[in-house]
């Protein structure tokens, strides 16, 4: 399927595998032994399902779950730095951002 797949949404991952199977909500409900309702909640994000029915999920689609931890992303010393300003000079820091964002853009 994909070498990489950030799972922050298990709705769109379950609903890409099913669309890549080329399966309707009901046929993957019933490889499953489920209802459609279920797909359909599970997708729309309105139910997450445990890890171990994603993994029968995405078998039943024809795919394997494989599982990476990453550490997170997240440049402490930068958070340290910011945590020391004032809230008018984050504001600051904040405001040239933007402009420098808008002036990148027009020159685009």
């Amino acid at each position: 399927m994909y070498d990489v797949f950030i799972m922050r949404d298990v709705g769109a991952l379950i609903r890409l595998a099913r669309l890549e199977a080329d399966l309707t909500q009901a046929q993957l409900a019933t490889r499953l032994g489920t209802d459609q309702a279920a797909i359909s909640r599970w997708e729309r994000g309105r139910d997450e399902p445990r890890l171990s029915t994603v993994r029968k999920v995405l078998r039943a689609c024809g795919f394997e779950l494989h599982l990476s931890i990453e550490p997170e992303s997240v440049d402490r010393s930068q958070l340290r730095q910011q945590l020391r300003l004032t809230p008018d000079e984050r504001l600051e820091s904040v405001v040239n951002l933007t402009d420098l964002a808008s002036s990148a853009r027009r020159v685009g």
